[in-house]
Order: structure tokens, then sequence, then C-alpha cells
């Protein structure tokens, strides 16, 4: 059957017009969250697994876990943590599994959001970090829900790594690239993908849906701006 995702639907067309003003803000703030105790939880069993010498590479929101353990494969010296705050999303996950998934891998339940902040008070480094279809909220009253323009997007920044995002949707790749340049000075490399071996379900799905499929990468421990980065970006109200 083939499959039919809708594309991302939004009368915003180009980057929020609102967006340096958030990153901004949220740049010159000191964002604060008290963690839940599930998160809590969730990093103490990462210490109970990690030998602190594997590099770590975060797979944020990894749904069931799919991306994961494609990850885990990609990167067989690194611990590869996949984060979702779903608990019911991830044993669909480990269920479905079937072979034994890579031994590199750990699947853990936790806020997202409380995770990054968590790592970053530990003051840990990632050596990878992926975005892998984030929620859009294409509304244009709904920016502030986009990691982009988060107040949380900072830390992001600060854990290090070869941040990536991948989306359906090209406005939210564009708004990620200029938060990116906005705080860092260094535009990452965008680009369009075509894979042949989908990471996520979703990628799979808008792939063979005939959506568009976009990234953005950059090496934040990296000096200069990768080959092929792209510097301009319109505005949408």
């Amino acid at each position: 059957m083939q499959a039919s995702s809708r594309p991302v639907h939004s009368t915003q067309q180009a980057v929020h017009a609102r967006l340096a003003e958030l990153v901004h803000r949220h740049a010159n703030s000191d964002f604060r969250k008290p963690p839940a105790a599930y998160s809590l939880a969730a990093l103490a069993r990462l210490y109970a697994v990690w030998d602190r010498r594997a590099p770590l590479v975060l797979d944020a929101g990894c749904g069931t876990g799919a991306s994961t353990l494609a990850l885990a494969r990609l990167h067989p010296d690194c611990l590869v943590i996949g984060v979702d705050q779903s608990q019911v999303r991830l044993a669909a996950g480990a269920r479905g599994a079937g072979a034994a998934p890579p031994g590199n891998a750990l699947l853990l339940r936790a806020d997202v959001v409380d995770l990054w902040l968590l790592l970053a008070r530990e003051r840990l480094r990632l050596a990878h970090h992926y975005l892998l279809y984030p929620n859009p909220w294409p509304k244009p009253a709904q920016v502030m829900r986009r990691w982009p323009a988060h107040p949380v997007f900072p830390t992001i920044i600060a854990l290090g790594g070869v941040l990536e995002c991948r989306s359906n949707w090209l406005v939210y790749v564009d708004e990620f690239s200029a938060a990116l340049q906005q705080l860092t000075g260094r535009a990452p490399l965008r680009e369009t993908l075509a894979p042949e071996q989908p990471w996520t379900p979703f990628e799979r799905k808008y792939r063979d849906s005939g959506h568009g499929l976009y990234r953005a990468v950059l090496d934040l421990d990296a000096a200069g701006p990768p080959p092929g980065a792209h510097t301009t970006w319109g505005n949408a109200e």
C-alpha cells in the first residue's frame, strides 16, 4: 500500500518574524525547570550504564526507538541514548524490535527538556545530537513550541557535538538553521534528503508519501563555516 501522509500545512511560509527576538531573549535569560522524578531516574540509569569513556550520542524524542537502534549501528563506538516521554511508544518499539538490539543503545523515558537541562548541569558533552522529525507546530502562533524558539535552545547548543535536525517542513529546518547561526555565528549545512534506508518510521512514511525531506547539520565543536552552508533566509509573520 502506498503511503499517504499529508504534507505540513501552514500559513507561515518562511522563518517567523519573531524568531530572532525570541532567540536573543532566551540566550540572555536563565531558563530553569524543575525536573520530573522520572527524568531524574533516567539520568541515574544513564550513569549506571555508561562507562564514562564511550562518547555520548543523543536521539531526542526518539518515539519507538527505531531511530536509536539505527544510530547505534551508525556509531558503534558510542553510547546512543534514545529519549522519549512516552513509555507506551518505547514499549511498542521494544516489542517490535525483533532481533537483539545493539548493545550500545539505551532507551530512556524522560522529558527531553529535563534531560537537556540535567546533562548541561552535569557539564556533559555530546558527540552527536539528533532531533529527527520533531512536531512542527505549524501555526504561526505556535512558534515557541518549536525547538529553535524554545527557551531550552541555548542549552541544546551548549551540549556541543554534531547537531542535526531533520524535518519534512522546510520552514522548520530554516528556523533551526537561523537560530543556530544567530547563536554561534556559523551557518549550518542545509540540504535536501533522499534516504535509501530511513532512520525513523516517520522518515519512511514521509519519503514514501512524496514529501520533501530536509536537514540542517552543524558541528558545534568545530571552527568556521561548513562547506555548502547557506546564510540567508526569508521572514514571515
